[in-house]
This record gives structure tokens, sequence and C-alpha cells, in this order.
């Protein structure tokens, strides 16, 4: 005789039996206009300069770049980050290859935007670190320490010479205080009210960002500690995260991504911006380090990775491996 309703009664291994079932059935999905390729280049080279400690990642020549871009477009990728990486006798003080027209990254914009047009979101990174001689996010004051409002008068001045180059979206990165609301005010006195800003509202001061020092030829003397935030703090991604918002960001992100998992979702569940996280190059050379080890499966892992970064709240990620896994999905 059948016993009907008897242990187990319900079986979540029905919705797995098969890869086409877990297709269908999944709650999450990487799709390729999720991700944002970060993209590096380098003044005074003749061809692409390998970053060792990111393996398959390149400093970019100019026209290296622009293919990157439209193999990025091929690929169904969203959007394109500029980093700038000036000649050493350029860097100076004040970073003042940040407001050069013709300095490296707006140079780099203005290549990009002609290649791709608006095929692409264009977006700059809106730092100093990779344009002064001290490596920091700002000016310095005398006693050495980053000076949050002279820096302000700086980050207004490089947003609107990117937003002249071309940049869709201006990102400023150096958790400096007010620079959202300094930014806005500066492209709407240029009539660029169209240039999106998007906030690094939560970047914490990590071990991570290793090799990413080397992919922008930094000359940090020191730390960021008291710019950056500390990884013990969480209620202060949520202030940081209000302060944005007043000031007019219109996409936030949380940097770095994996190890910041619990601050992501607790920003995705307070906004209704969209929401970027950025896999930072410590989290890229830890993969790609195992995998060369024979210790993971690289493609699962990268995109296992993904997955768990848009399954916690991202809507856009940034990712050294945008358009590759952009073309595998």
């Amino acid at each position: 005789m059948t016993v009907y309703g008897s242990f187990p009664g319900a079986r979540p291994r029905r919705l797995r039996t098969t890869p086409a079932m877990r297709r269908m059935v999944a709650e999450t999905q990487v799709r390729p206009a999720d991700l944002i390729l970060p993209a590096f280049v380098r003044e005074g080279i003749g061809a692409p300069v390998p970053i060792s400690a990111m393996p398959g990642v390149v400093q970019h020549t100019r026209d290296t770049l622009r293919k990157a871009a439209v193999d990025a477009v091929s690929a169904g990728v969203a959007g394109i980050m500029l980093f700038g990486v000036p000649e050493d006798a350029k860097k100076d003080a004040i970073g003042t290859a940040g407001t050069d027209p013709e300095g490296i990254l707006q140079v780099a914009l203005r290549d990009v935007r002609a290649e791709v047009g608006d095929d692409l979101v264009i977006m700059s990174d809106l730092c100093l670190d990779e344009t002064t001689d001290h490596g920091h996010c700002g000016v310095l004051d005398e006693s050495g320490r980053v000076d949050n409002d002279a820096t302000l008068e700086r980050y207004a001045e490089m947003a609107q010479v990117q937003a002249d180059a071309g940049a869709h979206v201006v990102a400023p990165s150096g958790m400096m205080d007010g620079q959202v609301g300094v930014i806005r005010d500066a492209l709407d006195t240029i009539d660029k009210e169209d240039v999106s800003i998007l906030a690094y509202t939560v970047k914490y001061s990590s071990a991570f960002y290793g090799p990413f020092r080397e992919a922008v030829g930094s000359s940090l003397r020191g730390d960021r500690k008291t710019y950056q935030q500390d990884p013990a703090n969480a209620r202060e991604s949520l202030r940081e995260l209000e302060l944005d918002l007043a000031e007019g960001a219109d996409m936030v992100m949380v940097k770095p991504a994996g190890p910041y998992l619990d601050i992501l979702g607790k920003v995705a569940d307070s906004v209704s911006v969209p929401v970027a996280a950025y896999q930072i190059s410590g989290e890229y050379a830890m993969i790609e380090a195992a995998a060369e080890k024979g210790w993971i499966d690289r493609d699962q892992a990268i995109l296992e990775s993904l997955t768990g970064i848009k399954r916690a709240g991202a809507n856009m990620i940034l990712t050294y491996w945008a358009t590759e896994v952009a073309g595998r999905l």
C-alpha cells in the first residue's frame, strides 16, 4: 500500500536535475550588460605593458585601448572605466596632469569616445593618486596630511576637463568629504548636467589593492587610512551613503566587492539608485594565481565570484574579466 505524504514530501532536488532546469529556476544571473571593464592607459609606451601581478591585464597604449573598447562593445559589456598613467616626469604635488586637457586620461577619453561613441558607457576615474608625485588622492598640506577642501577644488577642475573630453560618467574615488556635491556643481556650471556621477561611496582601506598600484604606477608614500574607510566599520558606510545621495550621486559603489558582500547588501537594500561593486585587483589576482596552480577551476571560480556579487545586490560589476566573461555568457 502506498503512503502519500510520507517524508520527504518536499524534494528541492527536483529543481536541480538538469542544466536546463537549473538555468530556468536560477534566481541570479550575470549578464554582459551588468559588467564594466576597468582599463589602464599609459603615456609614452609603444606596446602594451603586462601587469605582473594581474596576468592577462595590461597598461594599454592609446591604440590598444581603442581596440579594447571595441572588443568590449562587441561582447555586450555595458561600460569601461578609464585610468590614466602619466609619465613619472609629469607627476607633481597637485596632480597637474589630471586637469591638463592633454593629460593622458583626457586624451584617452577623447580617443574612446571617438571610437565607440555612445555604444559604451565611458567612465573616468576622478582622483589625483595617479598624477601626484606623493601618490595620495589629494593635495597635501604643510604637515603632509591630505587637505580635504583644497583637494575638492582640484576635483572640480578634473570633473570639468573629463566631461569636456567625453566622459559619460565621472567616478570620484578619493573619499574626500563633500566631493560629490562639489563635482555636481562644477559639472552643472559648464552645462554638463547630463554627465552622471558614480560615487565611490564605500571604499575601504584594503590590503587587496596591491596589484592595482603596479597597474597605475603608484608613487604612494604612507597609506590612505585617514580618508579610506576602516574595514572594521559597517554603519559608517550607511552614513557615507546618505551623504553622497544628498549631494547628488546618480549611482553608488562599494569597493572592494568580495570581502565586503555584507556591506554591499546593506547598501543595495537602502537605496533606489543603481549600485556598483568593484571586484578589485587583489580579488582578480587571487583567482588567477590559484587557477595557475591548478587548485581551482578558473572559469567556474570567476563566474561564481561574479554571481555572488550580483546576488548580494550589485546592479553593475567592475571586473577585469568583463570582456572575457561577457563573451562566454
